[in-house]
């Protein structure tokens, strides 16, 4: 492996990115930066269970005034978000949440759904293979009373996800759809920055649909730790119950609250996403152009190379992708804000070497199965 990806001389991590910069496995590798470090030295440290910490609630009114809802909730992660939500949502069983079958709250949390709120979690892949439509959503919500019956009671929305958008007049009409049938909206936001970057639509727009929102201060935005829930204030106001309840309560919070205020300022309203995704699409043009193929559009910061396509096997590709100096997980290259014009050249010069190989009639087996998305 370069040396570069794991220093062994102790070092400033807050000055630069170091390692992240040739680092795709996820938009969660990046270094926070020195602004958040003063941040965090300059904040203020009060006991935010008892609400008193000036920056955590600041923090959240300031998210809860960018998304158009009453009131906001600092909690540690995009998992406990959703969950605290969904906990938050839901009564007592019988009850049922419909989703994407990729998304984070089914595939990546856990099992935290069933664990936490006893509720079933319905998975439907799209057909368009990017986003769930009102018509796939009318087909497989439950709306009977039938004592057999487990009832959808709320409809779960993932965006971005894989990188791919799904698109507001979409997310618009589930949202009628909902409140006609009495379904409560949450929306896994933890990247919802990117696709407003993107141009699909602005924040406030997209939140308006949702009960509640969770949105990640460290995806994409660079934030250390920290993501937040946004919706009513009788909803934040259960919200913080759920979150002292599975030990999510926090104290001096503004540790926390500091850099995460850096990261919305700095990341999305400083502009830096929008490179992120010219990045992306420099990657994919780079790959296509060589004859390689794609899974998904590359519509933000993610691209989904066809490694199958290649003749390689997944952990072939990580390995002669980690010996030219970058770091992967296969075939998904999430191209945060940190990524390195030197690790761009990098990985055209590692494009160049799988598909000489396979030119060269070099068989190396089959790859994985893709898998849409990860942490």
């Amino acid at each position: 492996m370069a040396s570069h990806l794991a220093p062994s001389t102790p070092q400033n991590a807050w000055s630069s990115p170091g390692p992240a910069a040739f680092d795709f496995r996820s938009d969660t590798i990046t270094s926070p930066t020195t602004n958040m470090l003063n941040a965090i030295a300059a904040t203020t440290l009060l006991d935010d269970v008892f609400v008193e910490d000036p920056t955590t609630n600041d923090l959240e009114a300031f998210v809860a005034e960018m998304t158009g809802k009453e009131a906001g909730l600092l909690v540690t992660s995009g998992t406990m978000g959703n969950q605290v939500a969904l906990r938050s949502h839901l009564g007592g069983p019988p009850h049922s949440v419909l989703c994407d079958e990729r998304a984070h709250i089914l595939v990546w949390e856990a099992g935290g759904a069933a664990s936490l709120c006893g509720a079933l979690v319905r998975g439907v892949m799209p057909k368009n293979g990017t986003y769930l439509t009102l018509e796939e959503v009318k087909k497989h919500a439950v709306l009977s009373d039938d004592v057999h019956a487990c009832p959808t009671k709320v409809i779960s929305l993932e965006n971005t996800l894989g990188g791919t958008i799904m698109p507001l007049e979409e997310v618009e009409k589930i949202g009628r759809f909902a409140r006609e049938n009495g379904i409560l909206m949450h929306l896994d936001g933890a990247r919802i920055w990117e696709a407003v970057v993107a141009g699909a639509g602005d924040l406030k727009e997209y939140c308006k649909s949702f009960d509640s929102i969770s949105l990640c201060f460290s995806k994409g935005l660079g934030a250390p730790i920290g993501s937040i829930i946004v919706g009513t204030k009788p909803f934040i106001k259960r919200s913080r119950w759920i979150r002292k309840m599975i030990g999510g309560g926090l104290r001096q919070a503004g540790v926390i609250s500091a850099a995460a205020r850096i990261a919305v300022e700095e990341t999305f309203l400083g502009g830096k996403l929008k490179q992120s995704h010219d990045n992306a699409k420099t990657i994919a043009k780079i790959w296509t152009d060589a004859g390689g193929k794609l899974q998904l559009p590359v519509e933000t910061n993610m691209v989904w190379l066809d490694i199958e396509a290649t003749g390689l096997e997944v952990k072939d590709f990580v390995a002669m992708a980690a010996d030219r100096g970058l770091r992967t997980i296969g075939g998904r290259l999430v191209v945060h804000y940190q990524i390195s014009k030197e690790a761009i050249e990098k990985f055209r010069v590692l494009t160049r070497d799988i598909l000489i190989e396979k030119k060269r009639g070099v068989d190396k087996g089959q790859a994985g199965k893709l898998m849409i998305e990860v942490e």
